[in-house]
């Protein structure tokens, strides 16, 4: 296929034989499994994956892709494709009482916010792996303290467990993007590993605090928190948003809960 990758969709097709190997293997599909690719462009990873497993559900944008991609698919197993925004898919109509596995090569122009969109739909999947920017997968792992840490952090950290796996040049993709880029796995948790009384408080806090992270949590929490209610959550009001760790939060927007 030589589809010419579209700066508005934000393609960078990947095309490195040992970085495709790599990645299938951390993967390892197996037959039977409920695996979804987003974005498979010229089909790198498509058509492994789809050897593995039999039958592939993939969701593509680019209506020029999705007939090559079909005719490449031919013969080797199920292939599915979803033409659609996979900002606004509906991955639960593919679970099929099971767990979904999903993959991708992302845009990185829309990567946060599709993260965030497949966090809301967790409980259908059993994991996910996808090659993004390296600063995107650095601000996903950080711990508090780091430069890197904030409200991605927390909120992602808060549903998953994180694994980078490993960095990938730009020259593994055509156009060579401008940035280094890393696979990553997330792990969602059977459990979270705290407890909120409700979820939407802890989006709340973490969005204001990171709102202004050089200011101290009296400071940037203002109007929704007060000082006294910091220090009743167990936490420092003169500590600043990067030094507080998902525990912290935790109690900030059980706090608020209990104000609301």
């Amino acid at each position: 296929m030589n589809q010419r990758a579209r700066k508005r969709f934000g393609q960078n097709f990947l095309h490195d034989p040992l970085v495709i190997q790599r990645i299938v293997r951390a993967i390892a599909p197996k037959a039977g499994q409920r695996l979804v690719e987003i974005g498979p462009g010229r089909g790198a990873i498509t058509l492994p994956l789809l050897r593995a497993c039999g039958r592939l559900e993939v969701i593509e944008l680019d209506r020029d892709l999705v007939e090559p991609l079909a005719e490449m698919a031919a013969g080797i197993g199920e292939l599915h494709i979803h033409r659609e925004d996979a900002l606004r898919f509906d991955f639960s109509t593919l679970a099929d009482g099971g767990r979904l596995r999903v993959v991708g090569n992302l845009p990185y122009n829309i990567s946060t916010p599709l993260l965030f969109h497949l966090l809301e739909q967790s409980d259908y999947i059993e994991d996910m792996h996808f090659m993004l920017q390296k600063e995107v997968v650095d601000r996903m792992a950080a711990r508090p303290g780091s430069g890197d840490y904030g409200r991605l952090s927390v909120m992602l950290q808060y549903r998953c467990r994180v694994q980078p796996l490993f960095g990938v040049g730009p020259g593994a993709f055509q156009p060579a993007p401008k940035v280094e880029s890393a696979f990553v796995r997330l792990l969602p948790w059977p459990r979270p590993p705290v407890e909120l009384s409700r979820e939407d408080c802890l989006e709340t806090v973490v969005r204001q605090a990171f709102s202004q992270r050089r200011k101290t949590l009296r400071n940037t929490l203002k109007g929704l928190l007060e000082e006294q209610d910091i220090r009743l959550a167990g936490v420092d009001p003169a500590a600043r948003p990067a030094t507080i760790d998902l525990a912290g939060y935790a109690a900030l927007a059980n706090r608020l809960a209990q104000l609301s």
